[in-house]
């Protein structure tokens, strides 16, 4: 599961005692709901379902595949489906692909998704062998799914721009810039990708 409300709170203090921008922050939008997602293959799962479409279309498609597959918390379910079966389900020839990728490496067992390495970035290359699963989706998994504290996904655009609006960038950073930009906040970044959103968020409710 991912961080708690108190890591994240903890985490958040730990950083704002130290950059008062990011205590201004906390202060102007409170303090962010924990992202909490189950560990395992299911998310993983969803992640690739969920790519590129709106969370309705994500629902529909995974409601269609469960009924005409069965169990999607077992990868051998995906991994004997034909391409017709999961094609029918809604999902792109792309998208199939993806997903018979995932069930064959956890299936197989070259995926441990229950003892991924201790290293978030080892962990991320392990992550990013399986088609589909890029940087952004792995780091992702290991926020919201393993509650790593200190993953840090600054390819994320909402991340740069928030983060660029809180430390007060007149652009939004790069993703070079907005790593560099939290290299003092370790190990406590994920909490403040969390508040990133959350601040993204707030900024679109005032809007």
């Amino acid at each position: 599961m991912g961080l708690s409300a108190d890591q994240l709170k903890t985490s958040l203090d730990a950083i704002a005692a130290a950059e008062p921008l990011i205590a201004a922050a906390v202060a102007r939008v409170g303090y962010p709901e924990p992202r909490l997602r189950d560990p395992g293959y299911e998310t993983l799962l969803r992640t690739i379902v969920g790519q590129q479409v709106s969370v309705a279309a994500a629902a529909s498609i995974w409601n269609k595949l469960a009924a005409g597959l069965g169990d999607l918390t077992d990868p051998r379910v995906v991994a004997a489906a034909s391409d017709e079966a999961l094609r029918a389900a809604g999902l792109s020839r792309q998208k199939a692909s993806y997903a018979r990728s995932l069930a064959e490496e956890v299936t197989s067992g070259r995926l441990d998704l229950h003892n991924l390495s201790a290293d978030d970035e080892e962990a991320i290359a392990q992550l990013v062998k399986v088609k589909g699963i890029g940087r952004w989706s792995a780091e992702i998994y290991l926020l919201f799914a393993e509650g790593r504290p200190d993953v840090w996904p600054a390819g994320d655009l909402a991340v740069q721009i928030e983060i660029g609006r809180i430390m007060g960038h007149d652009e939004r950073p790069s993703e070079k810039l907005t790593r560099e930009i939290a290299e003092g906040w370790r190990p406590h970044r994920g909490a403040a990708a969390i508040l990133a959103w959350h601040h993204y968020k707030a900024d679109m409710d005032v809007i």
